[in-house]
């Protein structure tokens, strides 16, 4: 956590006219998240509130939701709701996340979610001289805030076996201010290995900094790289306690890095936390079984899924080990999300690199038999154009209009 005299820009050292400017940028587009985006998709095609016997898996959501021990501490710390956090639950978040992970409290920021830091970062280390690199396809939020700080944007697509292609990302721009990898990516749940990511921050342009965001690195096997924050590189390892934790509607996420360049994003804005999502996270960290069986419930239903779909001959995309997986449905996927609402199942939305390609969130085992009923019902009648046109959503960010992220 920034101490508390970082928590406000000093106007003196940074100047009047770049503080203001940050704040511009940081006011000038509403933040991307997976729920933004998801939104906007089914209000694109002017869906309104889904019936409730919908199958909604399409924005990466945990079914579960929090844990026993999160709602518990939520409904003890709602009378204190009327107040701003001085019951010092940032500070012991903090410390106890920060001994959990073998880390300084001081390389810690805590946000409402991780969508935020994604946001500030890349405003605080792009520019119009210093690009954003990233995988396609990948999580989009990056793109969208590069937009602002009008940010080139070179885009590298991934290796044979769907991991990012470091050496290609390196290369892609020797000007490069933020190099972007998902780990494990979204939209493919697929793996970039830590040698390859450790290879990316040596040997990475002078100057830039590596963003590796976590969001999805507890339902995999991977070994993490906070290791790389303790030893004082240039990385900024993003987490969230939307996932494996089931906190998406709650909001709490972190950036962790040298406080140095954890301070550049706090011009941008840094929101006060909910008490609620404080307490919720550190209740969360004290269930010991929470990760380990969840990440079996999860995979128990993803690898049941992937393994109907192939034994149907349908073609998943590389090997996910992550809440969400890609399916290449061998005909333009407009028509299969069309369908697949008929049916009221509600799937994740296109990434342009690949128009035939749906991605499919993990839920429930009740929510992944009705998709396995439903997809098949789909792929097995003729290929339908979608009967409602994906138009413009009313009411977007900019870069979320048109088909650019809502295909």
């Amino acid at each position: 956590m920034i101490p508390l005299t970082d928590s406000k820009p000093d106007l003196a050292l940074m100047g009047r006219r770049s503080f203001l400017r940050a704040a511009a940028l940081a006011a000038a587009v509403p933040i991307v998240t997976e729920a933004t985006l998801a939104q906007a998709k089914l209000a694109s095609q002017s869906l309104g509130v889904l019936p409730p016997d919908a199958v909604i898996i399409n924005a990466n959501e945990n079914p579960l939701g929090p844990c026993k021990a999160a709602c518990e501490a939520i409904i003890r710390i709602l009378p204190l709701g009327g107040r701003y956090d001085r019951m010092g639950e940032l500070d012991a978040l903090t410390n106890e996340y920060a001994a959990l992970h073998g880390l300084k409290p001081e390389t810690l920021a805590f946000y409402a979610g991780s969508s935020e830091p994604l946001h500030y970062a890349t405003l605080a280390f792009t520019s119009p001289t210093r690009s954003l690199v990233m995988a396609d396809p990948s999580y989009e939020s990056a793109a969208a805030a590069a937009m602002i700080s009008r940010a080139a944007v070179h885009k590298a697509p991934l290796t044979a076996t769907y991991a990012h292609d470091v050496r290609a990302m390196v290369a892609a721009d020797p000007n490069a201010g933020l190099i972007y990898i998902v780990n494990p990516n979204n939209p493919t749940g697929t793996i970039t290995s830590r040698e390859d990511i450790l290879w990316a921050l040596e040997n990475k342009p002078k100057g830039s900094i590596l963003l590796v965001d976590e969001a999805y690195i507890h339902l995999s096997d991977e070994h993490d790289v906070l290791d790389q924050v303790v030893a004082g590189k240039d990385i900024i390892v993003l987490r969230t306690f939307s996932k494996i934790y089931g906190m998406a509607g709650i909001r709490c996420g972190v950036a962790i890095a040298r406080p140095d360049l954890l301070a550049k994003l706090t011009p941008y804005y840094q929101n006060a936390m909910p008490v609620t999502a404080l307490v919720a996270a550190r209740a969360s960290l004290a269930d010991k079984v929470l990760i380990p069986a969840r990440k079996k419930w999860i995979a128990d239903s993803r690898i049941e899924t992937l393994a109907f779909l192939k034994a149907n001959g349908f073609k998943p995309i590389g090997a996910s080990q992550s809440n969400c997986f890609m399916i290449d449905t061998g005909r333009p996927a407009r028509g299969v999300i069309a369908g697949m609402q008929r049916e009221k199942v509600y799937i994740g939305r296109i990434w342009p690199v690949w128009p035939n390609a749906v991605r499919i969130s993990v839920g429930s085992p009740d929510d992944m038999a009705k998709f396995r009923v439903a997809f098949k019902s789909v792929m097995d009648a003729p290929a339908l154009a979608a009967t409602t046109p994906l138009r413009t959503a009313a009411r977007g960010p900019v870069g979320m209009r048109g088909d650019k992220f809502l295909s």
